[in-house]
């Protein structure tokens, strides 16, 4: 037993996602830029609660709205939750997506003083693990779970590669484009200085040979 719960948490290390937490105001809206590749399922889940001071809760009043952009700035869901839940979307496009969530609550659920504190873990792949899972019983279903997740983790990580290898290609070309530019630019200054100078040259031996100076 304790072997298969070491296995078990060593899996659940190498496949969780970090999360993250920030703060929300009154109908704020704040954004998130994750890259995503192409045709991945992204899965995230969230909590909004109270806090204050004096104690934290999570209260049925309190709502949320995720909208998720493309890296063109198309709307590719946008969805009103409640304090809890999950939200999951495919990108159809590589690129810098832009995970929006915009506090429901207002100064009514909301009291004097108090914050809205937003927990958020996004993961990718056909596989995420709900971050409730660390708490179930640990069994044989629970690792293979784990695997499943893990493998997809590793699909995930090849399609970074090849996104981030189409990135560079496509940098790679810009500055392919670039140089040539700037040598074509420094071609044609150098075209115009000398141009310029032997018209000053003519133009200078002219005038000697009116005033009679040679």
């Amino acid at each position: 037993m304790e072997t298969r719960n070491i296995v078990v948490w060593v899996l659940w290390s190498l496949a969780a996602v970090s999360g993250m937490f920030f703060d929300l105001g009154e109908q704020e809206e704040k954004c998130i830029i994750e890259e995503i590749p192409q045709d991945m399922l992204v899965t995230g889940y969230f909590l909004l609660e109270h806090w204050d001071n004096r104690k934290r809760d999570s209260s049925p009043h309190l709502g949320l709205t995720v909208t998720v952009r493309d890296p063109d700035h198309q709307i590719l869901m946008s969805k009103r939750y409640g304090s809890r839940g999950k939200f999951t979307f495919t990108s159809h496009s590589s690129g810098q997506h832009f995970l929006c969530m915009q506090s429901n609550s207002t100064r009514f659920s909301v009291f004097a003083g108090d914050r809205l504190r937003l927990h958020l873990d996004v993961q990718m792949g056909e596989h995420t693990l709900d971050p409730g899972t660390v708490r179930a019983e640990n069994t044989v279903k629970t690792v293979e779970g784990s695997i499943r997740h893990l493998t997809d983790q590793v699909l995930y990580i090849s399609k970074q590669q090849d996104f981030q290898r189409e990135r560079e290609e496509t940098f790679r070309e810009i500055s392919e484009e670039t140089n040539g530019n700037v040598l074509w630019w420094a071609v044609f200054q150098t075209v115009i200085l000398l141009t310029v100078g032997i018209w000053q040259m003519k133009k200078l031996k002219d005038f000697f040979i009116e005033k009679k100076l040679v």
